[in-house]
């Protein structure tokens, strides 16, 4: 079994508490999202686990438990988005700069397998031009400096969920910011995929994501890692099956093009270290 954790919410920017409460303990109760009132009660220990994958946009402070996870026998490695925007978009995240070097500090500790650089989503807005994400993205892979053993890249894609306002990538810039990032990234000798995209990117040496991957995985365990194809995502998802222990609504990045909280009331207040599930409800607050 591999654990997301999580595409739904930050958990180790904002959870790591519960998030290391769990692993320890072995059981995380899980809501269906398009049904609370079915929950599943997540069972395992070490053993039972092929690899757990962090999804985070501040891995800051979860580092000081990872050695304690480590400890624990579960193998990691780490989907972490940097990305150039300010907090007209990003309001939530600390200064980019501090994020950058925690990537770093991940990377040094444990290894460029263990660190995957998600430069996502890509949306062309106001001063985000063509122009300007390269030279943002040249700038993040001087920082990163082989600190992260691969880049994934997504061009926004529109939800019901998200704050209104957005709009796709035309397709020619689509086209113009693929080759240069290929052309950057080959530049810095970072292999470099796109997750859940239609076009084909190969001739600028771009392939298809997998970013629940069963390689990098069975890399941070040491051992095979047995994962089929995940069939709940959408169309073009390169991914093997996880379960994902976050839950919606929980954020507080805040960021604006968001799938996950965009249009969404904050619920992390009903949030007990303590208890199983991420999220409480009402009627388990009062209890």
């Amino acid at each position: 079994m591999i654990i997301s954790a999580s595409r739904r919410t930050d958990l180790p920017a904002f959870y790591g508490e519960w998030l290391e409460k769990r692993l320890r303990e072995g059981r995380v109760l899980v809501p269906n999202p398009y049904n609370p009132r079915q929950v599943r009660d997540l069972r395992f220990t070490p053993e039972d686990i092929g690899c757990v994958v962090f999804w985070t946009k501040n891995a800051g402070p979860f580092l000081p438990r990872l050695p304690r996870v480590r400890e624990m026998g579960y193998p990691f490695y780490f989907q972490h988005t940097l990305t150039p925007y300010g907090p007209e978009l990003e309001p939530g995240l600390p200064d980019k700069r501090q994020v950058l070097s925690a990537m770093r500090r991940i990377g040094e500790t444990y290894g460029p397998h263990s660190l995957v650089w998600r430069y996502d989503p890509i949306l062309t807005r106001g001063e985000w031009t063509v122009e300007r994400h390269l030279e943002a993205f040249g700038q993040l892979c001087r920082g990163m400096n082989g600190a992260a053993g691969r880049c994934v890249i997504s061009f926004l894609d529109i939800y019901a969920r998200m704050e209104r306002g957005f709009s796709p990538v035309p397709p020619e810039d689509v086209e113009k910011l693929a080759a240069g990032i290929g052309k950057i990234a080959a530049e810095y000798q970072l292999p470099v995929s796109a997750c859940c995209e239609a076009g084909d990117f190969s001739r600028w040496g771009i392939g298809k994501s997998a970013c629940i991957d069963p390689v990098l995985a069975e890399k941070a365990a040491g051992r095979p890692v047995s994962a089929q194809k995940d069939r709940n995502q959408r169309e073009g998802c390169g991914c093997a099956a996880s379960v994902d222990i976050g839950m919606y609504g929980a954020c507080r990045h805040g960021c604006r093009y968001c799938y996950a909280s965009g249009g969404k009331r904050l619920r992390s207040s009903r949030h007990d270290p303590a208890s199983p599930q991420l999220l409480l409800s009402a009627e388990s607050k009062k209890c």
